[in-house]
């Protein structure tokens, strides 16, 4: 493969200042949060300047912006506590992940309640995605743990699918496949792409993350490359087979950030 078609990589930074952010990893492709992944309280653009000015200097520099949706956000859930303001709470953030010219908004897949049968997450999803005015794609990400969990499991996932597809803007709606969250939910590496495609027909991002735990384990816990439990082999072939846009969520600043990459880059992606 030539620098030229080079997969991109990237990371997930501080949101203050992603694009100097990407410029001190020599990436172009960013993901952050748009305020605090853990409250109710709405998207908060921190950039000096505001939305126009970070989508201006985003613009210049040539560098990709990626949102990441806060982690209480659960549109299957059948809690109305939960599910309305989850839906709010993610138009907001489209909303303000298009002002900024956000190439994508990554939210996870939620889950249902332990009694709940899964349809109803299912079709609380198409109902999230057709109550949305989906401004810049949507990717739906899978997750580590949780048995009621919409996108841990492979049936989960082609289940939400096969319930947003009836939506009318369906095909705004992608996939974000995270390398640790895949492995410590118990789907094999080596033919992840391949059947997140059949179920998908797309795979927008991946999320490139070795694990601290084992597999099948339902523990969401990062490692940098070659310092978890990731076979190389299967890792790197998952990201080569995927063939999208890299972020890395793994611990540490630009310096481990680089070093990442270029473990990306020595192993063939």
């Amino acid at each position: 493969m030539s620098p030229s078609t080079q997969i991109a990589i990237g990371a997930h930074v501080e949101q203050t200042d992603p694009v100097a952010e990407a410029q001190a990893r020599g990436t172009t492709l960013v993901q952050f949060f748009l305020g605090d992944p853990q409250g109710y309280k709405g998207p908060e653009i921190r950039y000096a300047g505001g939305a126009a000015a970070l989508r201006k200097a985003a613009e210049e520099a040539g560098v990709d912006l990626y949102v990441h949706a806060p982690y209480i956000v659960n549109v299957a859930t059948t809690n109305n506590r939960i599910r309305i303001p989850s839906r709010k709470l993610l138009q907001q953030h489209m909303d303000a992940a298009a002002e900024i010219g956000a190439k994508g908004l990554i939210v996870h897949g939620g889950h249902v309640n332990k009694t709940d049968d899964p349809a109803k997450g299912f079709d609380n999803w198409r109902k999230a995605v057709e109550a949305t005015d989906i401004k810049i794609p949507l990717l739906i990400e899978n997750t580590a743990g949780g048995d009621n969990a919409m996108a841990r499991h492979l049936d989960r996932i082609a289940g939400v699918w096969d319930a947003i597809a009836a939506a009318a803007n369906a095909d705004r709606v992608g996939f974000c496949l995270d390398t640790c969250h895949a492995w410590a939910g118990g789907i094999e590496l080596p033919t992840a792409v391949e059947k997140v495609r059949a179920i998908t027909g797309r795979l927008d991002l991946v999320h490139a993350n070795d694990s601290r735990d084992a597999f099948d384990s339902g523990a969401d816990r990062h490692a940098n490359f070659g310092n978890g439990q990731l076979d190389e082999h299967d890792f790197a072939g998952v990201v080569r087979e995927a063939g999208a846009p890299v972020i890395c969520e793994t611990p540490g600043g630009a310096d481990e950030h680089r070093a990442d990459f270029a473990w990306l880059r020595e192993h063939g992606v």
